[in-house]
């Protein structure tokens, strides 16, 4: 084994595209960290669970679990929205009070049974033309590439999510601080602050590693604190890192930095191989 950082950072997003929760140990199961994206939104007008990269307010809006999840049912959250009101899952307005504030019919589920597919299939595109919409999704420029999704899961292309999962595409995102110097020193006037990139588990690499390391984990198994991670692919990234969150500024040239300096992606996505306990300030190792 191969030591190459610890754990700096954990965190948790009770509710899809919504700012999260950090902790200071969590519990990973083969579905990642107990809790993560355990609540989600649909809208109703297109017929599917979305997030902000459709609906960009809600990464403005924070979510907490009232109680700690235990791997088996998703408790009520309390979410914040940006006027600091608040609101639980399990109030009996708060799919009207988001639809107010996202100009949109939505409403709020908990995970669904893989079984029920209908609830995660996708919906009509917002544009009919495959392309254009990417486009839109990604963020990408009429002049840059689309980033290649041959690596993901094939169910995401008919359903919005892997089968009962509100998870883009694989159930952990792991980011190290490496990357976000190298990228916050190719562009000095933005903020390549972690919210922005919602990892799961942020890496504080090994004194003396520099660039984009964790790209280099692809294909590998990497043993952070009692879990064992297999690395699955680069993160590709999207139009949401470049909203604004809390106080964090919306800031298009983040992601033009990240197609043009960091081959489009940031960070790695992973499943999990072993579960376990992971603290803050766990060893992370290559295996």
């Amino acid at each position: 084994m191969s030591a190459v950082g610890r754990v700096a950072e954990i965190w948790r997003y009770p509710v899809k595209s919504m700012g999260g929760e950090q902790l200071t140990r969590s519990q990973v199961g083969p579905l990642g960290i107990f809790g993560d994206r355990g609540w989600a939104l649909r809208d109703e007008s297109a017929g599917e669970i979305r997030g902000a990269k459709k609906l960009p307010a809600l990464m403005r809006c924070r979510a907490r679990y009232d109680v700690e999840p235990d791997g088996r049912q998703v408790p009520p959250a309390t979410m914040t929205l940006p006027d600091g009101a608040q609101l639980r899952t399990t109030d009996g307005d708060a799919s009207a009070r988001l639809s107010e504030l996202l100009g949109r019919q939505v409403t709020l589920w908990p995970l669904q049974p893989p079984e029920r597919r209908d609830h995660y299939r996708r919906g009509l595109p917002d544009d009919p033309d495959f392309e254009t919409e990417l486009r839109s999704i990604f963020g990408r420029l009429p002049d840059e590439p689309l980033p290649d999704l041959t690596g993901l899961p094939p169910e995401v292309f008919e359903f919005t999510s892997p089968l009962g999962t509100y998870f883009d595409a694989f159930p952990v995102n792991v980011l190290t601080r490496a990357s976000l110097a190298e990228l916050a020193a190719r562009n000095p006037s933005a903020q390549f602050d972690r919210r922005r990139f919602r990892p799961n588990f942020l890496v504080e690499p090994l004194d003396g590693q520099r660039g984009l390391i964790e790209n280099e984990w692809c294909g590998k198994r990497l043993r952070i604190g009692g879990a064992v991670l297999a690395i699955a692919m680069p993160t590709m990234r999207c139009v949401m890192t470049t909203l604004a969150a809390d106080e964090l500024p919306k800031d298009p040239s983040v992601l033009r930095t990240i197609v043009r300096d960091a081959n489009q992606n940031l960070g790695v996505y992973a499943t999990v191989a072993e579960t376990g306990l992971v603290n803050v300030g766990d060893t992370v190792e290559l295996i």
